[in-house]
């Protein structure tokens, strides 16, 4: 499937009374997920304990 293709399917998805807003955030959304599996797929991913490490550091 295309970018074309997926972004049609998202915007067909959404109801009839969808607002502008609305399906620029699902689009958003579909993009975020589309990364997130590309990079589980390519490996980039972070240990459950790395990234408790991390956030850990965020609370200094």
């Amino acid at each position: 499937m295309t970018d074309k293709e997926r972004i049609i399917a998202v915007i067909e998805a959404q109801p009839e009374d969808a607002s502008y807003d609305e399906i620029v955030r699902e689009l958003a959304f579909a993009r975020m997920i589309d990364r997130g599996l590309n990079d589980a797929r390519e490996g980039r991913t972070l240990s459950h304990e790395e990234m408790g490490r991390r956030i850990a550091t965020w609370r200094k």
